[in-house]
């Protein structure tokens, strides 16, 4: 496993011309700017397309592997593997920001009880997998049947252990000069099904346990506060939260009781974050129509999970919101895994076309780079903002 902090990607997709630092462009399109070009970034890559781009294997967003490491004693190793990916995917592909997890504490992590190769028995006794197809993410195959008094005490003491927030310091100090730092907070806690009874279970308290579900938010919401904060002192530039609200349809709870029982945390994060001098970005992918009038009222600074194959048409999106939002996305998923080449790069153009001109575009695919992804599909897309994405003359006039 390669852990060489100073060894510099081999296969650069991207060489930086422009006049601008990346984390300019990134201020610049938050504030409603043109920069030099359109910025781009992604907030995590498949394992397998970053080994397939630097030339070397690593543990971050391994999954499995990862939770490997922490049971046999290497974290630093997996932390080492987080840094070195935070630096050397931005250099290769030419990202603009960089998206930095919190990590698992400095602590003993003893090996779990085993139920199948992706599955185990977390420290609360219930079984939790990880899909191999999707990701590294962990998520309960069972859960709790809590009441109200079951919940945490949002006034109990909270504390972070600092060393959940070593990469982050690491990839400040090494890249802050140059790229712009996005910190992702381990606790959204404005839809917190997963830290508690279960999403269909949760959809129902709504209706049926109206109390059970405020408390729990305003104590996951607390919780994911005291993220925010840290990380901001840590010296990173905006928060991105990633609770997802939507389906294909719209809001999964209603919007009346997404504004109900959503929007009061979000609230509460929006202002947590920009007392503390960042930017909030809020990542929620599927049909969110009902709701992006909700994150403008917020004064939410940028959306990331722009999905177009679902109908969230950059065009319209830039018509009713641009104003307002900076939008992240421009890229649906499912083409850099099952499309081509040519359409990778047409989607790159028209969201360039349509969402650029005046600022407040950040090309990225519209959640991260899954598994599947083609190189061939992401290096078109890639390379078409370098094509399409130079401001001067009018954007629009050179496509």
């Amino acid at each position: 496993m390669q852990n060489d902090n100073d060894r510099l990607p081999n296969n650069r997709i991207h060489e930086e011309t422009g006049s601008m630092k990346p984390r300019e462009r990134i201020i610049a399109a938050l504030e409603h700017r043109e920069a030099d070009r359109v910025p781009t970034g992604e907030n995590q890559a498949d394992p397998q397309l970053a080994e397939e781009i630097l030339g070397r294997p690593s543990l971050a967003n391994s999954g499995r592997a990862e939770r490997e490491a922490l049971w046999d004693g290497e974290r630093e190793s997996l932390v080492a593997d987080y840094c070195a990916i935070s630096r050397d995917l931005p250099l290769a592909l030419g990202w603009d920001y960089v998206r930095v997890p919190s990590m698992p504490a400095d602590v003993k992590h003893k090996r779990p009880q085993m139920t199948g190769p992706y599955a185990w028995i977390d420290e609360d006794g219930y079984e939790v997998a990880i899909n191999p197809d999707v990701g590294n993410v962990v998520v309960r195959e069972e859960f709790p049947d809590m009441g109200i008094d079951d919940l945490p005490d949002r006034d109990a003491p909270f504390e972070i252990d600092p060393s959940e927030l070593d990469v982050v310091h690491r990839v400040v100090e090494t890249m802050k000069e140059t790229h712009f730092i996005v910190g992702r907070v381990p606790v959204d806690g404005t839809f917190p099904w997963a830290e508690t009874i279960g999403m269909e279970d949760f959809l129902v308290r709504m209706v049926t346990e109206p109390d059970f579900v405020r408390r729990a938010t305003d104590v996951y919401v607390s919780r994911s506060i005291a993220y925010i904060d840290a990380f901001l002192d840590a010296g990173v530039d905006a928060i991105m939260t990633t609770d997802d609200y939507s389906d294909n349809r719209g809001p999964i709870m209603g919007l009346d009781r997404f504004r109900e029982f959503v929007l009061p945390g979000l609230q509460r994060q929006c202002e947590a974050v920009h007392r503390g001098g960042g930017y909030f970005v809020k990542h929620t992918d599927g049909n969110t129509w009902p709701i992006l009038d909700a994150f403008v009222e917020l004064g939410i600074d940028a959306w990331h999970g722009i999905q177009p194959d679902i109908g969230m048409d950059l065009k319209l999106v830039k018509e009713r919101y641009g104003s307002h939002l900076c939008l992240f996305g421009g890229v649906n998923c499912a083409t850099l895994i099952e499309g081509t080449p040519r359409t990778a790069r047409e989607e790159v153009r028209y969201a360039i076309e349509h969402a650029a001109p005046g600022g407040g575009l950040v090309i990225t695919c519209g959640n991260v780079l899954q598994p599947g992804t083609q190189l061939a599909n992401y290096q078109a897309a890639r390379q078409a903002v370098d094509e399409f994405g130079r401001y001067g003359d009018g954007i629009t006039r050179n496509n």
